[in-house]
């Protein structure tokens, strides 16, 4: 991040301190505003990368027609509407259509997309709309389960409320029986 920008974000972390009645000499605080700066430029890389650079050509050739699934992908995100942390797990599974995807870089696009200010909803659409672009793939099905800090920090404060949604595009949508698989498989 440029240091214009970084300083920018110091800047505007100093002032909500300030705002809120603290005392920015404190020792406890005096680093806060950077380190503020520093971590939320970290859990919004997913805006400085590019799709090209995370799939790094981990495309291979494959005769497999067979469900490929990555479960349980560990994925952490800010909602767009409180700046609140959400976190939880995430399933992508694709039918290749001649290529498949290196086993990483489904985890990376899951992380290129969760670390942009995001609704669940989106999210799920997101990575399962890349994940068939990037692969080709007969169909693509990715489930979300994730906790929201805007609902159980604040709000209704609900502790043990669980958010899922899902995207299902191709032959996930099409074919009960391929969607019912894909839901057995990460049950």
């Amino acid at each position: 991040m440029p240091g214009d920008t970084q300083t920018q974000m110091k800047d505007a972390y100093a002032a909500i301190i300030d705002a809120i009645g603290e005392d920015l000499s404190r020792p406890g605080l005096v680093d806060t505003p950077e380190r503020a700066a520093k971590a939320f430029e970290f859990l919004t890389e997913g805006y400085h990368q590019d799709l090209s650079e995370v799939i790094n050509e981990a495309l291979f050739p494959s005769d497999s027609s067979e469900m490929v699934i990555v479960k349980d992908i560990e994925l952490y995100s800010l909602c767009e509407h409180h700046l609140l942390p959400f976190v939880g797990k995430c399933h992508v599974a694709y039918i290749p259509n001649g290529k498949v995807l290196g086993l990483s870089k489904v985890a990376r696009v899951v992380d290129m997309f969760a670390r942009r200010l995001q609704i669940q909803e989106n999210l799920a659409t997101q990575i399962a709309t890349t994940i068939e672009q990037v692969t080709g793939a007969l169909g693509v099905g990715v489930i979300i389960e994730a906790k929201h800090m805007c609902m159980m920090m604040r709000g209704v404060e609900k502790q043990n409320s669980t958010m899922k949604t899902s995207a299902m595009l191709g032959v996930f949508r099409s074919a009960q029986a391929t969607r019912s698989e894909f839901l057995s498989l990460i049950s």
